[in-house]
């Protein structure tokens, strides 16, 4: 497998969770965001979008971090990232999906970019708008997390699930961004405790070869 990757790209930090979970070796290819090389020709040829991650596994080249998830647990299902009932792999779907569909995309890079230089916003102003999709989207988590009798030391249960691999990055980036988290408590104590598993610890954005 080859993965293209950017060490503080959210997305691509889920499947590097993903990957290390499952015991999947991938070759690494960094593409660096914030020079733009995204956009250069050579990517848009790899991915379309001109988003990281991609995945590439032989002549499958694939792309959209869930969709990936979902690819390594049906190729690799051990050990298993979905509950074995329906209604937990809903549960936990619904967990992934508020962050990777309602929050994130609001947060991303090229939104951000696009508020400063179409609309003219300054750095206050973008971190502003920033704070507020994730206190929205923060606020609704913790109400699906606290108190559910499925909520354990992780979001489902006791082992990672895919609700856990989008939770992690996305506290991560609400900390870079100096987001206010009190207010949710059991989502920074799961994200404390998955953040312990060396799995998650080592696919930190800091740990990476690319990071800077």
């Amino acid at each position: 497998m080859k993965l293209y990757d950017y060490y503080r790209s959210s997305a691509a930090y889920r499947v590097r969770i993903a990957l290390n979970l499952k015991g999947i070796a991938a070759e690494r290819a960094f593409v660096h965001l914030r020079h733009g090389e995204h956009t250069q020709p050579a990517y848009a040829a790899v991915n379309p979008q001109k988003f990281v991650p991609t995945l590439e596994d032989g002549a499958h080249r694939l792309t959209q971090s869930v969709a990936i998830l979902e690819y390594l647990e049906e190729t690799h299902p051990a050990p298993p990232l979905l509950p074995g009932d329906a209604a937990g792999r809903a549960r936990v779907r619904a967990l992934a999906q508020v962050i990777a569909c309602d929050i994130h995309p609001l947060n991303n890079l090229r939104v951000l970019r696009h508020l400063g230089t179409a609309l003219g916003l300054d750095e206050a102003a973008r971190n502003g708008w920033y704070r507020h999709w994730i206190a929205e989207g923060f606020a609704a988590l913790e109400a699906m997390l606290a108190g559910h009798p499925a909520t354990g030391h992780l979001c489902h249960g006791d082992k990672p699930t895919l609700a856990d691999l989008c939770l992690v990055p996305q506290v991560y980036n609400a900390e870079r961004f100096a987001c206010d988290l009190s207010p949710y408590p059991t989502i920074r104590r799961i994200a404390e405790a998955a953040r312990r598993i060396p799995a998650f610890a080592d696919a930190a954005p800091e740990k990476q070869p690319d990071a800077e």
